[in-house]
């Protein structure tokens, strides 16, 4: 049964890393905590190996739907750049971050984290009709890139949450953001990853399964799966903006009470 859990979760994850930009962690984060909660009922650490797993499916999900984007010419260099590189650095500090909070603040933090953003999208304006273009300045990029890499990273979410709010308040459509937001989760991923799979310390013995907090099981099944759901979301109708943000925030919703529940 898990692992047919596990399997729809990689597919949603695919579908909406190329619809919404997600890459992974909304949806993977709580089938992971659910399904290791399950397993392991008394362990300690199943929200960070939670949220380590979903940052290395944000590796393939990301590279994947942006390489499919940049096919479509989609992606903004000026949007991207130079704001990635603030991102990698934020990115740095949210993984190093982690080993100074509890499994059980990581969870806290995600909840509130999600409740700010589905806040932020309904009550404040410009999120759910196009604006006029503006550019991002560059103490938006510096401070905001920062601030997106460490909570992303932190906990493992991606920085979609984040940046595409970012972009549709300065004038930039759900399509051109979303196209956006999977680079600019690439070095959330990857950093992140890294630190997880190399640096963490790990109680669980080979038969686990796990290199450093990485589920290896889970992920490759995620991996599969998101990969048959990215390639079906490509031949997917285009949906209206404002149809399609309005999706976007209702996800975020369900994904809050699935992790509160």
């Amino acid at each position: 049964m898990d692992i047919v859990i596990i399997a729809i979760a990689g597919f949603s994850t695919g579908l909406t890393t190329y619809l919404f930009g997600f890459s992974g962690g909304f949806v993977v984060v709580p089938f992971v905590y659910q399904v290791l909660s399950n397993q392991f009922p008394y362990d300690q650490n199943i929200m960070h190996i939670a949220v380590a797993t979903s940052t290395a499916v944000m590796v393939f999900n990301a590279a994947f739907a942006t390489y499919n984007n940049l096919k479509k010419k989609l992606i903004d260099n000026n949007v991207i750049f130079p704001l990635i590189y603030y991102i990698a650095i934020g990115s740095v500090l949210g993984a190093l971050l982690s080993y100074q909070v509890s499994d059980h603040l990581i969870k806290k933090l995600f909840i509130v984290y999600m409740l700010v953003t589905i806040a932020d999208c309904i009550f404040r304006k410009g999120f759910f009709n196009i604006k006029k273009r503006s550019p991002l300045f560059l103490f938006a990029k510096r401070f905001g890139g920062i601030l997106i890499g460490s909570i992303a990273t932190l906990l493992g979410v991606g920085g979609s949450v984040m940046t595409i709010p970012l972009l549709k308040r300065h004038g930039y459509g759900m399509a051109k953001s979303v196209a956006a937001a999977n680079p600019l989760t690439l070095p959330i991923a990857i950093i992140g990853t890294f630190i997880y799979a190399f640096l963490s310390p790990t109680v669980y013995s080979q038969v686990y399964n796990y290199q450093g907090l990485i589920n290896i099981s889970i992920l490759g099944v995620l991996v599969i799966f998101g990969a048959l759901g990215i390639i079906l979301a490509r031949f997917l109708p285009k949906i209206r903006d404002d149809i399609h943000s309005k999706i976007y925030v209702f996800l975020l919703i369900l994904v809050t009470i699935s992790i509160i529940l």
